[in-house]
């Protein structure tokens, strides 16, 4: 048997950064989410988010891939929030994600980040937060 403990934080938007996902969607949202995960097998710590985007906090699978995970978890989501007409319009996420790697060292940082997302957003926009991420992880000096 491999034994694999790859964190990685995972962070999605709605399509056009619509603000679409109240507390009471978002919570239906990820419920859906974290039972829907279990079923695929995909191990997911933690989700959290605001209005307009999700955060959520898993372990790679032998298996798996981040795109593989995003994939299935955007993919089946707004599947699902569709159907059951969860929001009137039409859902949908953003093609784009942020995802990056966490040490075992930083995942009760990173919980506690996700965790209180709904406070971290009274002081900062979504915009600044993606703008944050990617400088924190040095994307922009990738590309």
């Amino acid at each position: 048997m491999s034994y694999i403990r790859i964190w990685v934080h995972l962070v999605f938007g709605t399509k056009n950064r619509e603000t679409v996902l109240t507390t009471e969607i978002r919570e239906k949202v990820m419920a859906h989410i974290a039972y829907n995960a279990r079923v695929k097998g995909i191990f997911i710590d933690c989700l959290g988010g605001y209005t307009e985007h999700l955060h959520c906090l898993f372990s790679l699978g032998a298996d798996q891939s981040i795109a593989k995970i995003s994939n299935l978890i955007k993919g089946e989501s707004s599947y699902w929030v569709n159907t059951n007409k969860i929001i009137r319009t039409k859902f949908e996420w953003a093609d784009e994600y942020y995802a990056a790697s966490i040490s075992e060292s930083q995942v009760d940082v990173e919980r506690h980040y996700i965790a209180y997302q709904e406070e971290h957003h009274r002081k900062r926009s979504y915009t600044e937060e993606c703008e944050e991420f990617l400088k924190k992880y040095r994307f922009k000096e990738l590309g």
